[in-house]
């Protein structure tokens, strides 16, 4: 039977998985942590973030070769690899198709520093060009880490050469597979900043009033479309066919909601990972921030409210832990201090005896100045095993509120609850706060690399 691949080159793994396509039984799975990072200390300091894109390919490839090698006599049944990966960064390259920079990535927060000469950010600078009302074509407000407002940050620093094109780093990965020039497709090229979801097409207007050339931007070709087919050269390298079909990659949130969601209807999705999601399809256009609306692989679109508070909230309370450990008792812990501040806060009940936490530590997607809070603090719940208990119930409200948002858009509540992403599933006390929010029984998939698994099914689609 045929077997499909799914590759997610993810910001903190990189991941392939294999399915076979009838089925839909994954049958491998090969990955790796992604030490791309490059970012100087002083510049992680500045809230840079770049990553070496050449390793993220070898990375990529050597996942493709580990499931090749766990198929063994089958790998020779693979007849298409779907590729996904993170978003809103970007990466250039040259004529030569060979890149000129590191990927710079969506954590990457240049673009809150001052501009020069004004009381304002770069941002706020590049929004101001874009317009007000630039939202309603791109399906989302411009955000730090987009490529947009990067690429518009390198153009004032003359660090943007000609004839280069800006891609995302799944763009890239399938270029490197096929030996043919890059092309997007609508699920990542909306997480741009400058690509209209209605017409799913780049923005020419947006792109204008930023002074970049058209060029920068790549083909987009819907995810139905093959992008090329595996060189021999590749092939060799992972031990799979020469001239296997390699389809467009697709953005990462959307391929979890492939690889999670059956019933399109009636599922709301909560993705928790270091960050959080949640997101409900639909055939419409309508919606309004803090709700963004993204292309969906295929057609449609998802109602998407992201920024919320996921798994980098509860790693912040851990690490002021370890940070007590040290400074109070000279002691640091050689193991995660996540079960135990787990099991500390099963020991409080519902509540957390009125203190609340909101955990934004690092701002919403409206507005990347707010800071997360603490209140109700009293003598009884200044505790540690309080802080816990408030911190995760936090999450839960901001993913409850988060949906909250949509269902004013929509009108309607969905009857299933769908979780992806390991925030949710190793961390079985916030499962039970989240289906306590939404009312509804929670549901996990089968598999863990729902990503992976999502872009493994657009290349079922393509064969």
């Amino acid at each position: 039977m045929s077997v499909v691949l799914g590759v997610d080159l993810g910001t903190t793994k990189i991941t392939c998985v294999a399915v076979e396509a009838a089925s839909r039984q994954v049958l491998a799975v090969g990955t790796t942590t992604n030490d791309a990072n490059i970012t100087s200390e002083p510049d992680r300091a500045r809230g840079r973030s770049e990553w070496d894109i050449n390793r993220i390919v070898m990375q990529g490839l050597e996942c493709l070769k580990l499931v090749a090698g766990q198929l063994a006599d089958r790998a020779h049944a693979v007849s298409a690899i779907g590729i996904t990966g993170q978003q809103h960064g970007m990466l250039l390259v040259g004529s030569d198709k060979k890149p000129i920079s590191p990927l710079i990535n969506w954590q990457d927060r240049r673009a809150l520093e001052p501009f020069p000469g004004r009381d304002h950010s770069w941002l706020e600078q590049t929004r101001a060009l874009l317009g007000d009302d630039i939202w309603k074509r791109t399906g989302c407000r411009l955000q730090p880490g987009f490529m947009a407002g990067t690429l518009y940050w390198l153009k004032a620093q003359r660090l943007l050469p000609d004839q280069v094109q800006a891609l995302f780093v799944m763009d890239h990965f399938g270029a490197i597979l096929t030996g043919s020039p890059a092309v997007t497709e609508p699920s990542c090229a909306g997480s741009s900043g400058v690509f209209n979801v209605r017409s799913r097409d780049w923005d020419d207007e947006a792109i204008g009033a930023l002074g970049l050339p058209r060029s920068l931007f790549p083909e987009v070709r819907e995810v139905t479309k093959p992008i090329g087919r595996l060189t021999p050269e590749i092939a060799a390298l992972t031990g799979l066919p020469a001239g296997i079909s390699i389809g467009a990659p697709i953005g990462d949130h959307q391929a979890s909601f492939l690889g999670s969601v059956t019933d399109r209807e009636e599922s709301v999705l909560v993705n928790v990972g270091t960050g959080a999601q949640v997101a409900v399809f639909t055939s419409q256009l309508d919606f309004a921030p803090p709700i963004e609306l993204r292309p969906f692989p295929g057609g449609g679109n998802l109602l998407s409210n992201v920024g919320l508070a996921g798994g980098w909230s509860y790693q912040v309370l851990e690490q002021f832990f370890r940070d007590v450990g040290r400074s109070v008792f000279q002691q640091d812990s050689t193991v995660p201090l996540y079960e135990q501040l787990n099991q500390l806060a099963r020991t409080v009940p519902a509540g957390a005896d009125g203190l609340c936490c909101e955990p934004l530590f690092a701002g919403t997607r409206l507005d990347p100045t707010v800071r997360g809070t603490l209140s109700g603090l009293s003598p009884q719940n200044f505790t540690a095993r309080h802080l816990a208990r408030a911190v995760l119930e936090g999450m839960g409200r901001s993913l409850s509120n988060g949906y909250a948002e949509i269902r004013k858009i929509t009108g309607r509540s969905q009857s299933r609850l769908i979780a992806a992403g390991n925030g949710l599933r190793e961390n079985p006390l916030l499962s039970e706060i989240v289906a306590q929010a939404f009312g509804l029984t929670i549901n996990f998939t089968e598999h863990r690399e729902e990503a992976a698994f999502g872009a493994a099914l657009t290349a079922a689609a393509i064969q």
